[in-house]
């Protein structure tokens, strides 16, 4: 339920602003200072991709990741969705930087039982030995267990809708999709919920999109919950002057032929090991997504919050606090790790409120980049070379897209690129059939799209680590990003070794990535940890 006032009463009461440049956040694990503390809205991981479920080939997948590092202990609790907060996916479908399309989810949290919720009625004995009873409500998410089919047990009830906006996101058509879906509780435990498995996927759920014909026999999905963290990093250590898992120096572990942690082995220790997330996913026809010929599209997500707050100091479950304003950016993603370790940390607030029409004013981090200097200046007696020269492969691959040379016969193939002039930091997907169906899960490439380039920089189509629908071809959840983007800001994409000293050498960050560890169906990403530590 939303509380809301207007703009001229939410200043006369004081509210706090929220969404000015200097306070919006970023996405992306607590990478940018304002969605700290907000981290309901904090956006981690952004997948678009052709669905590679079988008989799904027609779809497109997007996968918009929330609320980062829950412990999976995190009661009692645990990790709703902002019910005042607005969680938006985005296509550009003509390649101008701005959204053509948009998915919006809008929550809502319910107690079970009405206003009072669940409570039970406690009866004792007072001072004179007569029985004394008090209705009271259970401090607990969950006081039985839970099966997708009874619900009685669960004290909160989350639901979501579904609307789509085609145009601008705020004044464009507004389509609602379905009637009111609901979301799984988060996985408290065996003993409440047996089989989580079966109880989760109940609630995917399938939709209608009017005027979109799908594949036959076939119709849209949706599902959101809580999932388990398929980011691949280490991030204490990395973010401790860029080591290796133990504190290894990852440069010198290249030297001696190091491939990567665990590589061949897929397990989850190269993960965010024992973290949950909560997962928004779509699967959605291209034939929807696409404007006429153009194949190639732009997609990332936000959340946003009104414009105003103020707290209630007589605090209920319902009104904790009352939102007023416009909705106000606060958290932005799209390509894996650009706010993270591209943009500076003066201008990451101001990034996460920004749109993609306007990232020109971001472009001097992309030609300019920071990391490879910082990682000459750790690792350079270990061999760390930054590129000589100004970063154009960076602005391709994160800002305009990709154009590739078929080593056949030295055609041209705009694999992600969809502009030549505009500066769009988004993922790209290029959806065309002439790609073929996408890789099945157990033939990926985690280095993507990465291993099609030889060193004349030349695609071969036919060669078997040459996986097309990778990153930066759209995103994969078995998309191996750190290492992918390690290799090429520090210039695999380079043909000249004077230019990139370091461009063939196979960087890694010792954790290991890879489609085995995740799902082969929608929605993809794994079942969450339980909260007691149970089987898995």
């Amino acid at each position: 339920m939303r509380h809301r006032l207007g703009w001229t009463a939410a200043i006369a009461a004081g509210f706090t602003l929220l969404g000015a440049a200097t306070e919006a956040e970023a996405s992306s694990h607590r990478e940018a200072p304002f969605v700290t503390k907000n981290p309901k809205v904090d956006s981690t991981d952004f997948y678009m991709f052709r669905s590679y479920q079988a008989g799904r080939e027609g779809y497109v997948t997007l996968i918009a990741n929330y609320l980062p590092l829950q412990d999976a202990y995190g009661g009692p609790n645990y990790f709703s969705l902002d019910p005042e907060a607005l969680y938006e996916i985005h296509i550009d479908n003509n390649a101008d930087g701005g959204e053509d399309i948009t998915f919006q989810f809008d929550f809502a949290n319910d107690l079970n039982g009405g206003a009072n919720g669940i409570a039970l009625p406690i009866t004792l004995k007072d001072a004179n030995n007569a029985n004394v009873t008090k209705t009271n409500a259970v401090p607990l998410l969950n006081v039985g267990p839970i099966t997708a089919a009874d619900s009685t047990k669960q004290h909160v009830l989350e639901t979501y809708t579904l609307t789509m906006v085609k145009g601008d996101r705020r004044t464009g058509q507004a389509t609602k999709l379905g009637t009111t879906f609901r979301k799984p509780i988060d996985r408290v435990g065996t003993a409440s919920i047996a089989d989580y498995d079966s109880y989760a996927n109940s609630f995917v759920t399938e939709f209608d999109i009017p005027g979109c014909t799908p594949p036959a026999g076939t119709k849209p999905r949706v599902f959101v919950g809580q999932r388990r963290e398929g980011f691949a990093a280490n991030i204490g250590v990395i973010f401790d002057l860029v080591q290796g898992p133990n504190n290894q120096d990852f440069f010198n572990a290249i030297a001696s032929g190091a491939s990567g942690r665990n590589a061949g082995n897929p397990d989850d220790t190269g993960l965010l090991y024992g973290k949950n997330v909560t997962t928004l996913s779509l699967e959605v026809p291209a034939s929807c997504l696409v404007a006429g010929a153009q194949p190639i599209l732009g997609g990332w997500t936000t959340a946003s919050l009104r414009q105003a707050r103020v707290l209630n100091p007589t605090a209920s479950y319902t009104v904790p606090a009352k939102e007023g304003g416009a909705w106000t950016q606060v958290s932005r993603l799209g390509m894996p790790l650009v706010n993270e370790v591209v943009i500076g940390l003066k201008d990451k607030d101001r990034f996460s409120s920004s749109s993609p029409k306007g990232d020109a004013q971001f472009a001097d981090y992309v030609t300019h980049p920071t990391l490879p200097a910082l990682l000459e200046a750790l690792y350079g007696a270990q061999g760390a070379v930054a590129p000589k020269r100004v970063r154009s492969d960076l602005v391709a691959v994160f800002a305009q897209g990709v154009e590739v040379t078929n080593a056949a016969d030295d055609t041209k193939i705009k694999l992600t690129q969809n502009t030549t002039t505009g500066v769009y930091e988004y993922v790209r997907l290029n959806t065309a059939a002439a790609l073929g169906n996408p890789t099945p899960r157990d033939s990926q490439n985690r280095l993507g799209a990465l291993g099609c380039f030889r060193d004349d920089r030349k695609v071969v189509l036919n060669d078997p680590a040459c996986d097309l629908h990778g990153f930066p071809n759209g995103r994969r959840p078995g998309d191996d990003v750190v290492d992918i983007a390690l290799r090429v800001v520090m210039g695999a994409l380079f043909a000249s070794d004077e230019d990139a000293p370091n461009r063939n050498v196979p960087l890694t960050d010792l954790n290991y990535n890879a489609s085995e560890q995740f799902l082969d169906a929608f929605p993809y990403m794994q079942r969450p940890f339980p909260g007691n530590g149970g089987v898995y």
